[in-house]
């Protein structure tokens, strides 16, 4: 389960969800934008930054870390990008918080004696998944942020809850029909193994019109035009006329053409 590509997807969508971890959240919290970012002069790109909106007094930029493996060089990434970010980028920002999300403490790493100024300051939260607990009442987005870690044996029940209260509750800005494509895009990432239609019966809902169900459905027609676009090709069809008899759109098949063969 890509559990950090989720994250990424979730927080791209709902921004706001991220703040509802931290203790104090900017007031312009609903104004950020979750993008990842490169820094110049480098060759990295950072996946998880939050950035303030035009109109934030203090500009205060957040990154983020979802980390779900163990790696012993986690923090010397996350700082050294973050600040060398800051210091390439140093008259946009007054200040920074960094927030890395663990789902349990056995995944940070050992050995934090180098980073304890930072890791024990202000400027830094780390976030553990099960800590949250099960027995306070959450918001939807804290709940859906823990369905990630839920027991393959529970996903199931779980997540039908989760959807029956965001049908039921008054989410505010959030989209109910966002919201619940998440949920089913956690569950489709979890259960790799089983049919749509196997899906459709553990969550009682129809996939065919979730994002997740379109973009597996593209994944697997790009695989096809891969294979029979060169073929058509090779008999002397030209890409204009491969575009009308397939009733594909022309830059589709262009970009096919154009991927590099493996």
């Amino acid at each position: 389960m890509k559990r950090d590509a989720i994250f990424y997807q979730i927080f791209k969508r709902f921004p706001s969800l991220f703040f509802t971890l931290l203790d104090q959240a900017p007031e312009q919290a609903r104004g950020y934008r979750f993008e990842s970012v490169e820094v110049k002069e480098t060759t990295f790109r950072i996946d998880g930054v939050f950035l303030p909106p035009d109109n934030a007094t203090p500009k205060t930029v957040f990154f983020c870390e979802v980390q779900f493996q163990k790696d012993e060089d986690l923090y010397y990434r996350f700082f050294s990008e973050s600040l060398l970010y800051l210091y390439r980028n140093r008259s946009l920002y007054d200040d920074w918080f960094g927030v890395v999300i663990f789902p349990s403490r056995t995944l940070e790493p050992e050995n934090t004696t180098i980073h304890r100024s930072l890791l024990n300051g202000s400027q830094v939260q780390r976030i553990y998944l099960d800590e949250l607990g099960d027995t306070v009442p959450h918001s939807v987005g804290i709940d859906l942020m823990r369905l990630t870690i839920v027991p393959e044996a529970q996903m199931a029940e779980r997540a039908r809850q989760l959807i029956d209260r965001v049908q039921q509750e008054d989410l505010g800005i959030l989209s109910r029909d966002e919201i619940i494509d998440v949920i089913t895009t956690i569950v489709v990432y979890k259960f790799t193994n089983l049919s749509r239609e196997e899906v459709e019966a553990m969550l009682g809902k129809s996939l065919e019109e979730s994002k997740v169900y379109q973009e597996i459905k593209e994944e697997g027609r790009e695989e096809i035009l891969a294979v029979t676009v060169p073929l058509l090709l090779k008999t002397g069809m030209t890409i204009e006329q491969i575009a009308q008899q397939t009733n594909i759109d022309i830059e589709v098949i262009r970009r096919v053409v154009q991927q590099p063969s493996s």
